[in-house]
């Protein structure tokens, strides 16, 4: 049976203006959604893959990756377009797209109503890492602060933006097998409790994506059970996984496959769960160590401890 990776990810609390929203006037908005009744704001999963892109691309670890981010173009550039190469982590982890219409010429054309016009091609690969969206821990209130840009002498700009005091939550799913090379199960681990900054507002605000807690399960079960895990007392501020827990005294999820890190270590939360046979951390690099440790006994990798 196939081994599974499932992790929930919980970023320390900050003042965050990610992934805006359209314009409203000269309000620069975040992105929303209704979450269990009330509006949160929320980060794509494209924002989170572009910058666990970027963490390989610029860690100096050895990951090289296909589409290289230029920041003096303000563009992405291609290594292998054709995607023919299966060195390019990114490819392997997150999957690519490439379609092409069809080249016709005059003589190509059909000339018959029972001949078809040549079709394009697509070059397609489906991501293995699946992440979800980033939802706020807590509900958005409508807080915006107003700013002016100014420098040059009648140029003055007024505008204001939506922010956000809150902590993100979001979840991912990984099936070694499906990579071409399983090793990069420890790129993806790494990448995740480092990425530093996520979407972003024109660099006015900087935000910690990296983990502030995190619970991950290493399993041969296809399903994760622990997505969007994480909830605040809205009085103490305190965390909790009252699902999870749940999950665990019912049996579905064995704790002996839970890995348990940071700040919910030194909950009641944390306690309750290292009684219950989940690995508990108070570091989120020495939790990961020993998944990565775990991961590499399991699936007989070398370099599990790179």
């Amino acid at each position: 049976m196939a081994f599974h990776l499932f992790g929930n990810i919980l970023t320390s609390y900050g003042t965050a203006a990610n992934n805006r929203g359209e314009n409203d006037g000269n309000i620069t908005t975040l992105q929303k959604l209704l979450w269990r009744g009330e509006v949160h704001t929320t980060v794509s999963a494209e924002a989170i893959r572009w910058a666990l892109r970027y963490y390989w691309q610029s860690s100096g670890n050895g990951y090289p990756v296909n589409r290289q981010w230029d920041d003096e173009k303000n563009d992405n550039i291609w290594q292998n377009s054709a995607f023919s190469d299966e060195d390019f982590i990114d490819d392997d982890v997150l999957g690519f797209m490439r379609a092409e219409g069809a080249k016709v010429e005059a003589s190509d054309e059909p000339k018959a109503k029972d001949k078809k016009a040549p079709k394009g091609t697509t070059t397609a690969r489906r991501g293995v890492l699946e992440v979800t969206r980033a939802v706020s821990l807590t509900p958005f209130v409508g807080d915006i602060t107003f700013n002016a840009a100014s420098g040059q002498k009648g140029r003055t700009s007024l505008y204001g933006t939506e922010v956000h005091a809150t902590r993100y939550q979001y979840g991912f799913a990984l099936t070694p097998a499906r990579l071409k090379k399983p090793e990069r199960t420890i790129a993806v681990l790494q990448g995740l409790i480092a990425l530093g900054e996520v979407a972003g507002n024109h660099s006015r605000f900087l935000y910690d994506f990296s983990p502030e807690s995190l619970v991950l399960r290493w399993t041969h079960d296809f399903a994760p059970r622990l997505l969007y895990c994480f909830e605040e007392d809205p009085d103490r501020g305190d965390l909790d996984v009252p699902n999870l827990l749940r999950r665990m005294d019912a049996k579905d999820i064995d704790p002996k496959e839970i890995w348990v890190a940071g700040a919910i270590a030194d909950t009641e939360a944390g306690e309750r769960l290292a009684a219950a046979g989940a690995k508990v951390y108070g570091g989120i690099k020495a939790a990961v160590h020993e998944l990565v440790s775990q991961v590499g006994r399991d699936l007989e990798l070398k370099d599990a401890d790179a």
